[in-house]
């Protein structure tokens, strides 16, 4: 039977035990090291279960439990490098581990005290393995305030979040009257961190002043851009620390229940989320007159079916309600008029995951962060043709440059940069003439792209930005809700545009037609799905108007992507007349005689596959 804690004091005591532990536990001061592992999902897909599975084996077998501990925890961030396994006190960071590695860390650093060289990190610039997390590249220019102890403690054990600092700043709010705490979050200059960047501090006023007994805090996870997982790895890896930011917002406006929002794409999130809630209960850190403070609340959990726009806040409180997931007109705005028509105001999950940070360590220091209009940090899934792919949280203010070159390594293969996308399918291209550009809510806007959640796309002279804007408008017009004839139909006819386009139909008048449409359906729309919907292919005619009259006047596509502009030849000076291409057509299209004459592709059977381009080893197949 679980203990509760009733009091300050007997939580108070609980801290200082766990604290203790944990000391002990990263210290090696029971004799013992401890290795942590990543139980990210993207290191789970990359055979990390295994490899703790092999570990617990070995150390039951050869009982080792006196030499060594392993736990799970959250992201380390750098996705390509993964799975991780970081061994204290020498704080040793393995990468690109292998369940059969398994043996030879236990046998060698475990038992035999010599770090396995071949699994270090290496910096390919200087040609060294480097030993310490601290001193990688990837690392050096990053602070972690949402992903604060992720990849550090075991969050499936409430326990450990409490010794690293969880619900000190609950205990902070609960000696503050209301407007204190608001007035600390509004101090901050915190903004929302799933999109539109609005003051938190002013939301919650606004849910303060509402005079109703019944209010609620939402948190939203429904998160869906295309390459986001930031959410996702917050939710897994810091679970505590997102509940205790719902917990003080709700003692800030008068709430006493919160809901989740997760989807349902997500399980292990939703399971650790699940387990945190089931032991906060169980230790009365959840439920009625918490710490003896008066104060009430329980956290309640709903699975997203899967709907984009239920990232929109008025759809998703429909979807909550049971209701089909399309946005509501606005004003009353949900701080007033929310779930149920109850005062209700919705947070990410980032957002929240901050807020317990602010709480624990002052307005003040939050404010020494980031940029005047935009304070402390900002979590990006950085991805696309970057060498470092994966979770990267940066002070704001930090540049593009800075993330896509010192943090993510640069683009592989010595290609030539050409693009980020930021905001996902609501953001923007930036280009090279960005790349100084201080990343901030207001910087990203001014030039066409927004913050949004946290995806980072990277692009390189292989992509085509027409190509592009229709991946993203093709999303939309799978993901539009239809409640507004604007998105509706604005989103449709302005793919079926970039579909002429591409198929090597476009006519100069598109492109003026584009345009409008563009800004109709970002004028008209009624919600932010429509309203940004446009910004991609808007970006992409401002800085790419060059790849646009390619498509149409020259009818052809300068990146070789657009199958309908795209030609495959042979060069008969390089054709080794072996065949290989030949034989792994599917349709075909190829012939010529072996070791005779050189091969020949006969265009009108040519569907533009690419398996001769990648079958021939000598470079002799063109892309043109």
């Amino acid at each position: 039977m679980v203990e509760k804690i009733l009091t300050e004091e007997q939580l108070a005591k609980k801290v200082e035990h766990c604290a203790k532990c944990l000391e002990i536990k990263f210290g090696g001061k029971d004799g013992r090291k401890h290795m942590v592992i990543c139980g990210d999902t993207a290191c789970v897909s990359s055979k990390s279960d295994e490899i703790y599975k092999r570990i617990c084996e070995i150390i039951a077998e050869r009982k080792l439990e006196d030499k060594v501990t392993i736990n799970k925890v959250g992201c380390f961030g750098f996705c390509s490098q993964g799975p991780f396994i970081k061994v204290y006190p020498d704080e040793t960071l393995y990468c690109l581990v292998k369940p059969s590695d398994a043996e030879k860390i236990i046998e060698q650093d475990i038992l035999g005290g010599k770090v396995v060289e071949e699994l270090l990190y290496l910096d390919e610039e200087k040609k060294v393995r480097v030993p310490h997390q601290e001193d990688i590249p990837f690392y050096k220019k990053q602070k972690r305030v949402a992903l604060d102890g992720v990849s550090k403690i075991n969050q499936e054990e409430v326990e450990e979040a409490l010794g690293y600092g969880a619900f000190k700043g609950l205990v902070r709010a609960l000696h503050m009257s209301q407007q204190e705490v608001v007035d600390e979050i509004l101090k901050s200059g915190l903004r929302g961190r799933g999109g539109a960047g609005f003051p938190t501090g002013r939301k919650w006023q606004f849910a303060l002043a509402q005079n109703n007994e019944d209010k609620y805090v939402i948190c939203n996870g429904d998160e869906g851009d295309p390459g986001a997982f930031m959410d996702r790895s917050l939710l897994e890896g810091n679970p505590v620390g997102v509940i205790e930011g719902m917990m003080i917002a709700g003692y800030a406006i008068g709430a006493k229940n919160g809901y989740f929002y997760v989807r349902a794409e997500y399980p292990v999130a939703v399971a650790r989320l699940t387990n945190a809630i089931k032991q906060l209960e169980e230790l009365g850190l959840l439920g009625d007159n918490i710490l003896g403070s008066g104060f009430s609340f329980r956290c309640h959990l709903r699975l997203g079916a899967g709907a984009f726009v239920c990232g929109e806040e008025t759809a998703l409180l429909n979807s909550i309600e049971g209701k089909r997931g399309m946005p509501r007109p606005r004003p009353p705005f949900p701080a007033v008029k929310g779930l149920w028509g109850k005062p209700s105001i919705i947070n990410n999950v980032e957002t929240l995951a901050t807020v317990p940070w602010i709480m624990r360590n002052g307005a003040d220091e939050f404010l020494k962060i980031g940029t005047q209009g935009s304070h402390g940090t900002k979590v990006f899934a950085l991805g696309g043709k970057v060498k470092n792919v994966g979770l990267v949280e940066v002070p704001m203010g930090t540049t593009l440059r800075e993330l896509i070159y010192d943090i993510g390594g640069g683009v592989p293969n010595g290609k030539k940069f050409k693009a980020i996308q930021t905001g996902g399918p609501s953001g923007g291209c930036l280009t090279e003439k960005d790349l100084d550009v201080e990343i901030d809510f207001d910087n990203l806007v001014a030039r066409g792209s927004m913050m949004g959640s946290g995806g980072a796309i990277v692009m390189d002279e292989d992509n085509c930005m027409v190509d592009v804007a229709k991946f993203y408008m093709e999303f939309i017009c799978d993901e539009s809700c239809g409640k507004c004839s604007p998105c509706r139909i604005g989103t449709k006819r302005i793919l079926e545009i970039l579909n002429k386009i591409t198929s090597g139909k476009g006519e100069p008048h598109d492109l003026e037609e584009l345009r409008e449409l563009a800004k109709a359906t970002q004028t008209n729309s009624l919600c932010a799905l429509g309203q940004t919907a446009a910004n991609p292919i808007l970006s992409t005619m401002k800085n790419f108007p060059e790849e646009y009259e390619a498509h149409i006047v020259d009818k052809k596509c300068p990146a070789h992507v657009c199958k309908a502009m795209t030609r495959y030849e042979i060069d008969p000076d390089k054709c080794k007349k072996c065949s290989l291409c030949a034989r792994n057509c599917p349709v075909k299209a190829i012939s010529g005689e072996v070791g005779k004459t050189p091969f020949v592709i006969d265009q009108a059977k040519c569907i533009k596959c690419g398996m001769c381009i990648s079958s021939c080893k000598f470079g002799a197949v063109l892309k043109k």
